[in-house]
């Protein structure tokens, strides 16, 4: 069995914090932890506009709190984000999220992530990413 808190996993290394700094994410299950897949929670920051396009991984997006919106890019349709919501993205869809409040995320990746992610050039996340430090 597997028991982590939140703050374990932020102590040992597996909050990862955008670039951009407009997101962060403790990542609670890993590659490593040998599920098949990967269970992070994610913070949105109010403001946050980004696109995103996980060419390489499947993700489901549980909203637990705070409102904003997704768009997928390929259709131009515009879906509200709140408390209660889950979006799946399970055609590799090209999206922007935005943020009008601070949105905490239950997220879901397959196949998992190794830990130390963070979006490409394209907004994906590499497969076999390198660390970074």
């Amino acid at each position: 069995m597997i028991v982590r808190t939140m703050k374990e996993a932020a102590e040992s290394g597996r909050k990862i914090v955008s670039p951009e700094k407009n997101w962060d994410s403790t990542r609670l299950l890993l590659k490593d932890d040998k599920m098949g897949f990967s269970f992070h929670i994610t913070t949105i920051y109010k403001g946050a506009d980004f696109r995103m396009h996980y060419q390489n991984h499947l993700e489901s997006v549980y909203c637990i709190s705070g409102r904003g919106e997704v768009e997928t890019l390929d259709d131009g349709k515009v879906y509200p984000i709140e408390a209660g919501t889950i979006y799946i993205l399970d055609k590799h869809d090209r999206h922007v999220l935005r943020a009008f409040e601070e949105m905490k995320m239950a997220c879901v990746f397959n196949p998992p992530l190794h830990g130390k992610e963070v979006h490409n050039a394209e907004g994906a996340y590499e497969l076999e990413a390198d660390t970074i430090d």
